[in-house]
């Protein structure tokens, strides 16, 4: 049966049943229901994306470090250490949660399956920057489905901590949605490109999509590479953006430019300040 079980999940060799089915991810009987299923493939191919990049830093005392933000039920943490971090005895993977009760569970987890090097922290993104558990510098962030504005302080938490890789899949977004509303009656007077979020509905998926153009031009601006693509298909989850930003070094001055354009092309460029910091640092040696 559980040969069947692993050729039917697409599971790696050596990859933990137990795990899975501690995770309810599997039954204890080793069957799967859809909503499971869809959550594994997404899961799974994540996974794939971050042990490429996991790859590419050396295995060196305490490396790879791994900051996964909103992390729930760790599902990602965990799969992650079976698959990558167990196997290669080298690493530490952090669990960043703000719900006590799944801190806990996670942490009793780690303790039955003897995953040594993983942590669970009660924090909300914005404060595991400063917190003094963490190292001061983490190889790999990730934040899969943090919502709203949780991702964009997961980023924030990247750069303090000199992320090698920034892995993210934004949930829902409504800061920018909500200062669109706010400013719609200004800007309808102002451009007809208003029109693109005069409906609410249309606010909300603009508010999304200008969202994360502008956390994708603030990464390239603050020195990363980053690529746009999906998750998975569209069939499996609507929340299927995913961005890869890698680290350069070399910032780029017109995408803060840009940045602020838009800001001042859409009416919010009050949000500069509170989401983009530093763009103002940019010096001459940043890349034009």
């Amino acid at each position: 049966m559980k040969k069947d079980v692993r050729e039917d999940l697409g599971l790696k060799p050596g990859q933990s049943l137990e795990l899975l089915q501690e995770l309810h991810i599997l039954t204890r009987e080793g069957r799967i229901n859809q909503d499971s299923r869809r959550k594994l493939k997404q899961v799974h191919h994540l996974v794939q994306f971050i042990e490429k990049l996991l790859l590419e830093i050396p295995a060196e005392a305490g490396h790879p470090t791994l900051a996964d933000h909103g992390a729930g039920k760790s599902y990602l943490g965990f799969i992650l250490y079976d698959l990558f971090f167990q196997p290669r005895g080298v690493g530490h993977i952090y669990g960043i949660e703000t719900r006590a009760e799944l801190v806990e569970k996670s942490r009793e987890l780690a303790r039955r399956l003897g995953f040594e090097r993983m942590s669970f922290l009660h924090l909300s993104a914005a404060d595991a920057a400063d917190a003094a558990q963490l190292p001061e510098q983490i190889d790999v962030v990730t934040a899969l489905h943090a919502c709203d504005t949780a991702t964009d302080d997961a980023i924030a938490f990247g750069l303090k901590k000199h992320a090698k890789f920034m892995v993210l899949v934004p949930c829902c977004q409504a800061e920018v949605a909500g200062c669109l509303r706010q400013t719609k009656a200004l800007a309808l007077s102002r451009t007809p490109l208003s029109e693109l979020w005069r409906h609410p509905l249309h606010t909300r998926e603009i508010g999304s999509q200008v969202t994360n153009v502008l956390r994708c031009l603030y990464l390239e601006a603050m020195g990363y590479q980053v690529t746009v693509t999906e998750l998975v298909g569209w069939e499996h989850s609507m929340k299927n953006e995913l961005i890869v930003a890698r680290l350069t070094g070399q910032r780029k001055r017109s995408a803060a430019e840009r940045l602020r354009a838009i800001l001042a092309e859409f009416g919010i460029a009050d949000l500069e300040p509170r989401r983009f910091p530093g763009l103002q640092e940019l010096g001459s040696d940043s890349n034009l």
